[in-house]
């Protein structure tokens, strides 16, 4: 076995800064947007105290530091992405420099192993570097480059070392990008006239990602319905009043919510997400609401649990801080996680009837619409109904059309006669 004297200089120890990376925190989190560094290079800090803030998974949370001494560097720039594992800030002793402790790891000296008669001799070693006819590529990636007939020789490889990833080959050369040593220039035209460009990343980027898997995974059919709202409306200015006394502005959300709880209880495979690796539908034993929030960032779904539990004004007020975490980025992660069914809503905004994606891997998801008046023959007169159109997106895989339609019953015959809300515990 090999010995060594680490960090040893004329008979001093030096210690080595440490490196603090970006780590594994599960839920499938694998890169981040640094959002604002609240220290710089040179400054001192303590164990646990907010280094900065960094995107990850549609939250900004803050870095506590794992380490009390000086920033000797900051890897990465403010708006920078930083994968798992990648290095966040270097920390080490006050007084020390980053380049002056590199020399003195550089120069220690090395115990070589001793043998029974003394001391042996070692092959120094050396750096293997591949000639300009040699790639590195591993063996998985070399037969994809065969498929995809590209010459590794005119590939830069981004992994260690230089090595080609299948990122490498899958990413396309972008005509209007032209590159050279240390620069990149992009131009600011095409051949139609001036353009802006807008970098896909943070929650944009997330969302991206998210959409295009769930679209291209779940086979999403939608069913169209509308609710006759006029008796809903009227129970809603009812307790208008006494929400703004409790200090809850009340929507029809948590009516809403309510609704499709009594319909996931008597469909519970609604209630429910598919794990495509194992071929399974895990069917959901609690009722966790995610609740799509417009927000200047991008869409981001914050979750209500137990609403099976919460009344009418409970589900009210955690709906509405919620949105409101969410739109000043002060949202907890866990609070973006969990959710068992999605429920979103255009009609704030404008629109009736939408094709709403699945957030995945649940299996659907319902759209509110706007809510307006609408002339209908009832009882042989003519009469002015409050009308709100429904639309259910769900996973063909996991739900037949008929038992949506169901469900979507159901969900309407609730809303249509909100003392059956109001008499759910």
């Amino acid at each position: 076995m090999t010995y060594k004297l680490f960090y040893t200089l004329k008979y001093k120890t030096v210690i080595m800064p440490k490196e603090f990376k970006f780590p594994d925190v599960g839920e499938g989190i694998t890169e981040g947007e640094i959002v604002k560094w609240f220290v710089k290079e040179g400054d001192e800090v303590k164990e646990h105290q907010a280094l900065g803030e960094i995107e990850t998974d549609k939250a900004i949370v803050e870095m506590p530091s794992p380490y009390s001494g000086i920033v000797l560097k900051i890897a990465i720039k403010e708006g920078d992405t930083v994968k798992v594992g990648d290095i966040l800030v270097v920390i080490g002793e006050k007084g020390e420099k980053l380049a002056e402790v590199k020399e003195a790891v550089k120069k220690e000296p090395e115990v070589k192993p001793a043998g029974v008669v003394g001391y042996l001799e070692e092959a120094p070693e050396e750096e293997i570097k591949p000639t300009s006819q040699e790639v590195l590529a591993t063996p998985a990636v070399r037969k994809l480059a065969k498929e995809l007939n590209v010459d590794l020789s005119t590939i830069k490889g981004s992994g260690p070392g230089g090595r080609i990833t299948e990122d490498d080959l899958k990413k396309p050369k972008k005509a209007d990008e032209e590159e050279a040593p240390g620069l990149k220039v992009t131009r600011k035209y095409d051949m139609w006239g001036y353009v802006d460009r807008i970098p896909l990343k943070g929650i944009r980027k997330i969302i991206s990602e998210h959409m295009t898997k769930s679209a291209f995974t779940a086979p999403h059919v939608t069913h169209f319905d509308d609710i006759d709202a006029t008796k809903l409306s009227e129970a809603r200015d009812e307790m208008k009043k006494e929400a703004e006394m409790k200090g809850i502005k009340l929507t029809y959300l948590p009516f809403v919510i309510k609704a499709v709880i009594a319909a996931l209880k008597q469909y519970p495979r609604i209630n429910a997400s598919l794990d495509d690796e194992n071929e399974t539908v895990i069917v959901k034993k609690y009722y966790n609401i995610g609740i799509a929030v417009d927000t200047e960032a991008g869409l981001m779904v914050p979750v209500i649990k137990g609403v099976d539990k919460k009344h009418i004004y409970d589900i009210g007020r955690e709906a509405n801080e919620l949105a409101e975490k969410c739109r000043n980025r002060t949202v907890d992660l866990m609070d973006l996680k969990g959710g068992s069914f999605t429920i979103t809503n255009i009609g704030s905004i404008g629109g009736l009837y939408a094709t709403p994606i699945i957030n995945y891997p649940e299996v659907a998801i319902l759209m509110t619409g706007k809510m307006h008046e609408k002339l209908v023959l009832e009882d042989d007169k003519i009469k002015v109904k409050k009308i709100m159109p429904l639309s259910l997106s769900f996973d063909h895989r996991v739900i037949d059309g008929a038992d949506a339609a169901r469900f979507v019953n159901t969900v309407k015959q609730y809303l249509e006669n909100p003392d059956m809300i109001l008499a759910e515990k």
